[in-house]
C-alpha cells in the first residue's frame, strides 16, 4: 500500500515568537513524515513577516496576503497550494513534541468513513479520555472539530467547500465545517494516544475584539444549526450503554449528529461513552438540580433543553425532575426499557 502524503499548512497572524516556535517544531519532530509545510501569513506586522521571510527550511512555503482574511480563508487558499493525500492544519500557536503522525494516518486507513482525526493534547485535559469507547484506530468518536489541529482527506475537505469565509476573522468555522463533514457521512475522532500543546489565543489573545468576534461567529454558526443548542440530561440506574434500548442510543445519536450534547449521570462512572460529547457524572440531587438551575446561566446555548430519564432511575428523584423540568419549561422524556413499547410511553412536556 501507497504511504499517503501528508503537507502542513499554518495560518499565520502576527504572535511572531509563537509561530516561529510552532514552524521549528513542526520541522524537528514531523520532519521525516510530511511533504511541504505552507504558510498563509494574514497581513501580519513587519516583524512576523521578516521572520518567515528568513525562515531557512526548504520545506516551508511562504504566502504573504495583500490584506487580512481571516482564520478559515487563509486555510483554504493554502490548502488549494497542496497536492497531498491528507492535509494537517495547525494554528500557530500549538507546539509540537513528537511524530503523531503515522498514528493518526493509521486511523485514518483503518477507517474509510474517517475524515478528521484530531491528536488530544492539553486542550482535552479535563476528559478522561479512558472512559470512551474506543473505534477502529484507536480513535474516540466526535462530532465538534477543534480547528487548532487536525489531519484531513484533502479531498473531503474541498468536497465539502472548505472554510465559510462568512465567519471572518475566526471562531466557529471549524465547527460549522465539522457539521458540513457530519452531514455528508463522513467521521470525525480524537486520538487519544497523540498529544500536542495549544497555548489559545496567540493571535487575537483575550481582548474585547476577541470576545466580540467569537460572539458574532457564534450567533452565526448557531442561526444555522438551531439543533446545535439542545443540551440533554439523561438520568439513569444502569451505567452501560449495553442496557440502554436502541431507540435511546439513536435518539443519543441523533442529538450528537446535530450537535448537540449529552449529560448522563449514573449511579456509578459509566464506561465507554459514545463520543466526546456524552458526558458523565455520578447522580447527585444536587449537582442534578445544579445542572437544570444554573447551566447557560450567562449563555443560552449550554442552558439545558431536555430532561430524559431511564424508566429504572430511582422514583423520587424521577418525580422529583419532571416537576422541576415543567417549572423550568424543559421538555420531559420518559423512557422505558422494553424498546417496542417506547413510543406508548414516551411523553414530552414543556411550558
Amino acid at each position: 500500500m501507497a504511504v499517503p502524503s501528508v503537507d502542513v499548512v499554518i495560518p499565520v497572524y502576527n504572535a511572531p515568537v509563537l509561530t516561529r516556535r510552532c514552524i521549528d517544531s513542526v520541522v524537528s519532530y514531523l520532519g521525516k513524515s510530511i511533504s511541504h509545510i505552507y504558510i498563509q501569513d494574514d497581513a501580519s506586522d513587519d516583524e512576523t513577516r521578516k521572520m518567515l521571510d528568513d525562515l531557512q527550511y526548504t520545506c516551508v512555503h511562504v504566502h504573504h496576503s495583500q490584506k487580512n482574511q481571516g482564520f478559515g480563508t487563509s486555510v483554504n487558499e493554502a490548502i488549494g497550494r497542496s497536492d497531498a493525500s491528507y492535509v494537517l492544519v495547525l494554528n500557530s500557536d500549538t507546539e509540537i513534541s513528537e511524530d503523531f503522525l503515522p498514528s493518526l494516518c493509521t486511523a485514518l486507513a483503518a477507517d474509510s468513513k474517517l475524515a478528521v482525526i484530531i491528536p488530544a493534547g492539553n486542550s482535552y485535559a479535563d476528559y478522561d479520555l479512558n472512559q470512551h469507547l474506543l473505534q477502529p484506530g484507536g480513535y474516540i468518536l466526535t462530532h465538534r472539530l477543534a480547528g487548532y489541529a487536525f489531519l484531513i482527506r484533502r479531498s473531503v475537505f474541498q468536497g465539502v467547500g472548505g472554510f465559510d469565509p462568512a465567519f471572518g476573522r475566526g471562531y466557529y468555522e471549524d465547527i460549522d465545517l465539522g457539521r458540513r463533514i457530519d452531514h455528508n457521512g463522513w467521521r470525525m475522532g480524537v486520538h487519544p494516544g497523540a498529544f500536542i500543546y495549544h497555548k489559545g489565543g496567540g493571535s487575537f489573545g483575550r481582548s474585547w475584539a476577541y470576545r466580540a468576534l467569537k460572539r458574532r461567529s457564534r450567533n452565526l454558526y448557531f442561526s444555522r444549526y438551531p439543533c446545535a443548542r439542545r443540551n440533554v440530561i439523561l438520568l439513569s440506574s444502569c451505567r452501560l450503554l449495553t442496557d440502554l434500548p436502541s431507540n435511546l442510543i439513536n435518539g443519543i445519536e441523533d442529538v450528537f449528529r446535530k450537535g448537540g450534547s449529552v449529560h448522563w449521570f449514573t449511579p456509578e462512572p459509566a464506561s465507554h461513552l459514545l463520543c466526546l460529547h456524552m458526558l458523565n457524572s455520578t447522580t447527585s440531587l444536587l449537582m442534578t438540580i445544579r445542572f437544570i438551575l444554573l447551566r447557560g446561566w450567562l449563555r443560552l446555548d449550554k442552558r439545558i433543553s431536555d430532561i430524559w430519564i431511564f424508566s429504572d432511575a430511582p422514583r423520587f428523584l424521577r418525580a422529583f425532575l419532571v416537576q422541576l423540568g415543567r417549572i423550568r419549561g424543559v421538555k420531559i422524556h420518559l423512557w422505558k426499557k422494553d424498546a417496542e413499547t417506547l413510543n406508548d410511553s414516551s411523553r414530552s412536556h414543556s411550558k
